[in-house]
């Protein structure tokens, strides 16, 4: 007769807000599955509120770009050793990983050397640049669950369990609130169009993304027929918003929901990112945008490289798209203004025809609506409740290095 396993105790870690997003729902379905369960590691607010108990917080570490993360590699890397510490003191039953790649993947060394299994979730680009970690994740990840089609390809092909469980936002119901409850909830003019801005969710990506994007609403609103909506993300504190479009020409409302928000705009800026993923699946025309430092993106350029799986073309300024939309639909359909190509002037043009009744929006409408079903497994179970009972295959496994003994073979 098979020994009773005991309460699982997992250690988990995510960086970013998407990733604590994904984490707060893990952890919550996997108490509903297993109460006693006991979860540890790095996070942020939401896997805290879910029982996580925080060794490290996700604010304290998450850092965007090259000159950013060596500016903080002090303070990251006393953080990480307070990781790697706890997870050799509490000797957990399996690791869940969430993307947050310059931090997991090095954790991931070290929960193989104490041959804790380990599950990823939501893929580091690899497939994009810094292909040579790909064989740090084919020593030290035991499952790969991927949230983008292409990615079961890529990792399937070099030998690494993959398997792609659909994006966790393509399951979600569209928001259910009216365009005139919307409206008067955040005293907007429901006659007008609305233009959403979502320029990132840190502080750095706000100071460099959010003046084009005010300016192109200065550009567009001197008729005043259009409204722009900001959604304030969790990361991000309201007060510091407002200093920064204080003085701006058009009228910026704050709203709490960047869902609800892309849903009842009649098309958006987005700073690349899960953003631009949102937009997506809800269906709404956007122009895509992004800048960085010039060392970052210097770098960058000359390092992303494609391969097979994702087709994909050089634009006239040299650069390869990086819209997550694009690359799963393998052709441009949302345009791309980057770095020096990211001004206002561009963004209010390309914004343009997605404001009325032009070819260019409603074929964009459609391409949109295609790629957002790929992101879809129908008939298969949610992403959250694949990547469970992925763990639970771990967690059957016996992990010596635990000391705990589980209902799998040795």
């Amino acid at each position: 007769m098979a020994e009773t396993r005991p309460s699982p105790h997992i250690f988990i870690s995510a960086g970013e807000a998407s990733g604590d997003h994904y984490g707060a729902q893990i952890i919550s379905e996997m108490r509903s599955r297993h109460p006693g369960a006991a979860f540890f590691g790095l996070g942020g607010k939401e896997m805290e509120a879910s029982g996580l108990d925080r060794i490290v917080r996700a604010e304290d570490v998450a850092h965007m770009g090259i000159t950013e993360v060596i500016r903080h590699m002090p303070r990251i890397y006393g953080e990480y050793r307070r990781l790697v510490a706890s997870i050799k003191s509490r000797r957990p039953d399996a690791a869940i990983l969430i993307d947050f790649p310059d931090v997991n993947l090095r954790l991931a060394r070290e929960l193989r050397k104490l041959n804790i299994p380990v599950l990823y979730f939501v893929s580091p680009q690899l497939w994009a640049w810094k292909r040579k970690r790909l064989r740090w994740v084919q020593q030290r990840v035991d499952r790969m669950m991927v949230i983008f089609p292409f990615e079961e390809d890529f990792y399937r092909a070099r030998e690494v369990d993959a398997a792609f469980v659909g994006h966790p936002l393509a399951q979600l119901s569209l928001p259910s609130s009216t365009r005139e409850e919307f409206a008067s909830r955040h005293h907007l003019d429901p006659a007008k169009n609305w233009v959403a801005l979502l320029p990132g969710s840190r502080r750095k990506e706000i100071q460099l993304n959010l003046p084009e994007m005010l300016g192109a609403a200065a550009a567009l609103n001197s008729s005043g027929e259009y409204e722009f909506i900001l959604p304030v993300a969790s990361t991000v504190d309201a007060s510091y918003l407002r200093s920064l479009f204080k003085d701006s020409q058009a009228k910026i409302t704050l709203v709490e929901d960047a869902r609800e928000a892309l849903h009842h705009a009649r098309a958006s800026v987005v700073a690349s990112g899960t953003a631009t993923v949102q937009a997506t699946v809800i269906g709404n025309p956007f122009v895509v945008v992004y800048r960085v430092s010039p060392l970052t993106f210097a770098v960058a350029k000359q390092l992303i490289r494609y391969p097979s799986e994702i087709p994909a073309q050089i634009d006239e300024h040299g650069n390869l798209p990086i819209a997550m939309v694009n690359l799963i639909a393998g052709r441009r359909i949302v345009p791309e203004l980057l770095q020096s190509q990211f001004t206002a002037v561009n963004v209010a043009k390309a914004l343009l025809p997605l404001l009325s009744d032009t070819s260019t929006r409603w074929r964009m409408v459609a391409d949109l609506a295609e790629t957002g079903n790929r992101l879809r497994l129908s008939g298969a179970a949610g992403p959250i409740a694949q990547v469970s009972e992925a763990v639970e295959a771990l967690l059957e496994q016996t992990s010596p290095a635990s000391g705990r003994i589980s209902t799998g073979s040795v």
